[in-house]
């Protein structure tokens, strides 16, 4: 596993598409029992090399209701993104992440962490990636239908400030998935 981290954080195979030095940042260890799928660093998490070290970072452990020592060691989660590096700006927010990390990259990784019970799908990119043809036609559609993909994936819309107003349309999300995330994740950590 370490040779296989080693040769990840090495990985420069877009950086002619980023805007700064490629500097993939993820966490994963062959024990982590939760395995979080994101999307891709934002500046501040690339600068800091700290995987979900941001506002959506915070969110997403309140949602879990976990702290920065147990959210952060990789016994129990893995923090992995579908792009490993920055993408950079678009007008509406960052840029999608690259779209070759998760191919090159996820299997192998998947393939050495042989204790993952559960893995969480932040966002589209990650819930086409791995759910398929499964996918529903939104992604409000796909988080509202989570039961469906349990035990092996737990679909989550991402929780970036950004998405307060999804939140806000979408009361049943704090209400019932949050809740429910809570429990599967006290279960899976025991």
């Amino acid at each position: 596993m370490r040779a296989l981290i080693t040769e990840v954080q090495a990985c420069t195979i877009c950086k002619s598409f980023l805007p700064n030095s490629p500097r993939p940042v993820f966490t994963v260890s062959k024990d982590c029992k939760i395995l979080i799928i994101g999307q891709a660093p934002g500046q501040k998490v690339h600068d800091s090399r700290i995987p979900w070290d941001d506002q959506s970072g915070n969110e997403l452990r309140r949602w879990l209701g976990v702290n920065k020592e147990q959210f952060y060691d990789t016994k129990l989660f893995g923090l992995m993104p579908m792009g490993f590096c920055y993408p950079g700006k678009s007008a509406t927010g960052d840029l999608p992440p690259r779209p070759e990390c998760a191919p090159l990259w996820h299997h192998q990784l998947f393939a050495k962490m042989k204790n993952v019970k559960l893995t969480l799908l932040i966002g589209q990119y990650s819930q086409r990636f791995y759910l398929g043809d499964k996918l529903k036609p939104t992604l409000t559609e796909t988080v509202k239908n989570y039961r469906e993909f349990l035990p092996k994936y737990l679909p989550l819309v991402h929780p970036s400030p950004r998405n307060k107003i999804w939140q806000k349309k979408n009361p049943w999300f704090e209400q019932e998935v949050v809740p429910q995330l809570k429990k599967i994740v006290i279960e899976q950590l025991a």
